[in-house]
């Protein structure tokens, strides 16, 4: 029985974490090809969400391809809420030293380019944006628990000069904009954005924005190029299977799944040993929660409070305390998750619901004291003296039962009844029942000996 808790347990886990990691699109590369396939090809690449090191791997390498194929743009199709201005650095520094010019378009619509992104869509060669979306409020967000005063400075400093640079080409209008937007968190919706100079179209879809960009000259590393898009051939460049992961998982609702069943599956292995599913489960879990926690702002006191949520339910099921010590631990994990992803300092985008968070917290509570009162009871030993120490004893048949006689247990000859008899002398039986003084017995089948007659 124990083992089959623990398998069915794995298997639950296995498809959570499938779920989890599934939680995202894993579609694999495609081609659209439009009506002509005469001339250069054209990348398509999609970045939506938060920036993280994944995107700017999947960025590289789509530009990578662009070179190799020679193509004749790559249209990179933004929706993003920003992210870290590292990163965002890292994506901006790609775009400007690409030998194909990039095409940077705000789509669908409703999407938008906020924060870091706006100073990805002035780092395109060209940039568009659909009707009914928005950037702006490029103001750099602290990834510390804090930004001190002098490190809001540097940051602010550091954005400004880069997005004065790159606005400047589009005219003192822009630049004037553009510094609003970091310093006051100014933004502009696509009308706005286009009669400003901000995005040099506004286009319903790509195969719209290719024909606006047929004919159109742009700046590559300072040489002057005309693009020409009209009936090109579409690639679409898709994410790896390991870019979607590790780009999904950068949410907080995620990293405090994985890492609650991340505990539990290594829990699972460490009580039933042997399969190892459960414990690989556990480890890629935590691996990942970990890379996740990398990337996103977090705080230190937030893993210390769930480590002490996780130790307070430990000594719950070692001393049972009638629930105080639960309790504390899932107040302890809620606090815990809580300070750990909303930091003052953090943007929206990487904070966690309250509600998701006693969720996440009291179903971790309880499965977490479901597996460690089975696994104690599993090794709780059974009775050993007493009527209930006789049940499932070997024992002697030392006269013939048909049904009754007598076997020899533990030193003294007891009345016997054969439930499957007639049981010859010298074979081996094992207690089924004790009534009073006189016991139950079936021939016991994990023993052979041969029978002997007394006479």
């Amino acid at each position: 029985m124990q083992r089959l808790s623990g398998w069915v347990l794995t298997r639950l886990l296995a498809v959570l974490l499938f779920s989890v990691l599934s939680a995202s699109n894993l579609g694999t590369a495609v081609q659209a090809q439009q009506t002509d396939d005469s001339g250069r090809p054209v990348i398509q690449i999609q970045v939506d969400g938060p920036l993280t090191p994944a995107l700017v791997r999947y960025i590289e390498r789509a530009l990578d391809r662009a070179s190799e194929v020679d193509a004749e743009v790559v249209i990179l199709q933004l929706d993003t809420p920003g992210g870290q201005v590292d990163l965002m650095q890292d994506i901006v520094t790609l775009l400007r030293e690409s030998q194909t010019p990039v095409a940077v378009f705000v789509a669908p619509r409703g999407a938008a380019a906020w924060s870091a992104g706006t100073v990805i869509v002035l780092a395109g060669h060209a940039s568009a944006m659909a009707p009914e979306t928005g950037i702006g409020a490029a103001s750099p967000v602290g990834m510390d628990t804090e930004l001190p005063e002098t490190a809001e400075k540097k940051a602010k400093a550091a954005v400004l000069s880069l997005v004065r640079d790159l606005a400047a080409a589009r005219g003192p209008k822009v630049v004037d904009w553009a510094i609003a937007a970091v310093e006051d968190a100014t933004a502009a919706s696509a009308s706005e954005a286009y009669a400003l100079g901000i995005v040099d179209f506004i286009a319903d879809d790509v195969d719209d924005l290719l024909q606006k960009l047929n004919g159109f000259e742009v700046e590559v590393r300072g040489e002057p190029r005309v693009l020409h898009t009209a009936g090109a051939r579409v690639e679409i460049f898709s994410k790896s299977l390991i870019e979607q992961i590790l780009h999904v998982i950068v949410n907080p609702t995620i990293v405090l799944t994985l890492l609650a069943v991340g505990v539990q599956a290594i829990l699972i292995e460490i009580s039933n040993p042997g399969g190892w599913v459960a414990g690989f489960i556990g480890v890629v879990c935590i691996a990942l929660a970990v890379y996740g926690l990398g990337v996103m702002p977090t705080n230190g006191l937030g893993l210390i409070l769930i480590v002490l949520a996780i130790g307070l339910f430990v000594m719950e099921v070692k001393a049972p305390t009638h629930g105080a010590l639960t309790a504390a631990g899932v107040a302890s994990m809620i606090a815990g998750a809580l300070v750990l992803f909303n930091t003052e300092e953090a943007a929206q985008y990487a904070r966690i619901s309250f509600p998701v968070v006693v969720t996440i917290a009291l179903c971790f509570a309880a499965t977490f004291v479901f597996i460690m009162t089975k696994a104690l009871q599993a090794q709780r030993p059974g009775p050993r003296t007493g009527v209930e120490g006789l049940v499932g004893a070997s024992a002697e048949a030392r006269f013939e039962l048909n049904p009754e006689g007598k076997v020899f247990l533990e030193g003294e000859y007891w009345n016997a009844i054969a439930e499957d008899g007639p049981i010859h002398s010298g074979e081996q039986v094992k207690v089924v029942a004790v009534e009073g003084f006189r016991l139950r017995v079936r021939r016991n089948q994990d023993t052979q000996h041969t029978a002997v007659d007394p006479e």
